[in-house]
C-alpha cells in the first residue's frame, strides 16, 4: 500500500546504514515518561477506562494500575440512615472521589443514579471542558505521532507506538480486573440514605436506590489480578523502562515533539481531572447536590440529621452522641479552666 511505502523505506534504511549516534537529549522523554504523576491514574479511578485511553500518553501513564491506592488506605464509616446499620465503605474509587469533593466541617449532599449519564442530552459545563480537555489530549498524541512519522524519525516513531502498547495493555487488563463481583443481597427498588463520616472531619450523604448504593460501596472496584493480569502488567512495565533507550536514539526534531506532547497532554488530562464532577461506575453517576453546607460542630450535624432519619442508633454507633446523656453544654453552659 502506498501509505505503508514510507516506513518500508525508513526500516530498510535504518537497516543498511549504522545507528545513529547517542543523544543524551533524546533521554528526556523516557524520563519525563517516567515521572511520577497520577494524573492517568485519578482519571482511570473517576471514570474507569475506554480504548481511547490508549491515545492519551502522558508522564506516569505506567502507574495507571495504582488507581486502586489512591484512597491512601482509608475506608470511612458508613451508617444506614433508615436501617441504623454501621459499615465501612469498601470500594477504593469511590472512597477517592469522596474525600476530592468532600470539605472539612462541611456535609456535602450526593445524588446516586442507575442512569450512565443523569445531566440530560445537553452536558454541563464541567462535562463539556472535561470532554474537550480528554478528546484533545488524544488528538494532540495522534497529532504528534504523525509529525514524527512524517520526518523519518524512525526511534521517535517506535518511542510513541510503544506507548501506545503500554496503554492498550493496560487498558486490557483494567478491563478485566474492573467487572462487576460481590454486591450483596439484592433489595430492588427500596430507596437508601447513608451518612459517610470521612477523615478530616469531612462528612458526606449519599441518597438513592439500595441496590446502587451497595454497587458503589461495597465490595471491591478492582479485583486482585490473575497470573495472566500480572504478567501482562509487568511486561507494560518493563517496556516503560525499556522505552528510555529506544528514545536514546531519537532526532533533535523528534524528541521535541515528544517532550511537548508530553507536557500539553499533563496539562489537558489535569484539567480534565479538575472538571469532572461525577464518578461513573457500573452503570452508574453519583454527582454532588447544591454547595456542602458547613456546621459550627458535629453534634449539630447529628442532631439534624437524626431529627430526620426519626433515629439515632446509628449516631451512637459511630460516635457521634452518647446515647442517655444529655448535653451539659445546654444545660449548664461551658466551663472552661485556665
Amino acid at each position: 500500500m502506498e501509505v505503508f511505502k514510507p516506513l518500508y523505506k525508513l526500516v530498510s534504511t535504518a537497516q543498511a546504514t549504522p545507528p545513529s549516534p547517542f543523544n543524551p537529549l533524546s533521554l528526556l522523554p523516557g524520563l519525563i515518561t517516567l515521572t511520577p504523576l497520577v494524573t492517568i491514574a485519578e482519571r482511570t479511578a473517576q471514570r474507569g477506562t475506554s480504548p481511547l485511553d490508549s491515545l492519551v500518553l502522558a508522564p506516569g501513564l505506567h502507574l495507571q494500575p495504582t488507581a486502586n491506592d489512591l484512597h491512601k488506605g482509608e475506608y470511612p464509616a458508613c451508617a444506614a440512615l433508615t436501617s441504623g446499620y454501621v459499615f465501612r465503605v469498601e470500594n477504593p474509587a469511590t472512597v477517592y472521589f469522596l474525600q476530592r469533593i468532600s470539605r472539612t466541617g462541611c456535609l456535602t449532599d450526593l445524588k446516586l443514579s442507575s442512569q450512565a449519564s443523569s445531566s440530560g442530552f445537553f452536558p454541563t459545563r464541567d462535562e463539556a471542558l472535561a470532554s474537550l480537555g480528554y478528546y484533545a489530549a488524544a488528538g494532540c498524541s495522534v497529532l504528534a505521532a504523525l509529525r514524527i512519522y512524517a520526518l523519518g524519525d524512525i526511534w521517535g516513531f517506535f518511542f510513541v507506538s510503544n506507548l501506545i502498547l503500554i496503554r492498550l495493555i493496560n487498558f486490557f487488563v483494567l478491563r478485566r480486573r474492573s467487572q462487576p463481583g460481590w454486591f450483596g443481597a439484592p433489595e430492588p427498588g427500596v430507596q437508601g440514605d447513608l451518612f459517610i463520616l470521612l477523615s478530616q472531619d469531612r462528612w458526606v450523604r449519599i441518597r438513592g436506590l439500595v441496590d446502587d448504593l451497595k454497587a458503589l460501596t461495597s465490595g471491591t472496584w478492582l479485583s486482585e489480578p490473575t497470573t495472566l493480569d500480572a504478567f501482562l502488567g509487568a511486561v507494560a512495565r518493563l517496556l516503560v523502562y525499556a522505552n528510555v533507550a529506544v528514545g536514546g536514539h531519537a532526532t533533535d526534531a523528534g524528541v521535541c515533539i515528544i517532550v511537548s506532547m508530553l507536557l500539553v497532554n499533563s496539562g489537558l488530562l489535569a484539567f480534565h481531572n479538575v472538571r469532572t464532577r461525577k464518578l461513573n461506575m457500573y452503570g452508574r453517576t453519583m454527582e454532588a447536590v447544591g454547595e456542602p453546607k458547613e456546621y459550627f460542630r458535629r453534634r449539630d450535624l447529628a442532631e439534624q440529621l437524626i431529627k430526620e432519619s426519626g433515629r439515632d442508633d446509628w449516631a451512637v454507633a459511630m460516635g457521634l452522641i452518647v446515647k442517655g446523656v444529655k448535653s451539659k453544654e445546654k444545660q449548664e453552659g461551658v466551663r472552661v479552666t485556665m
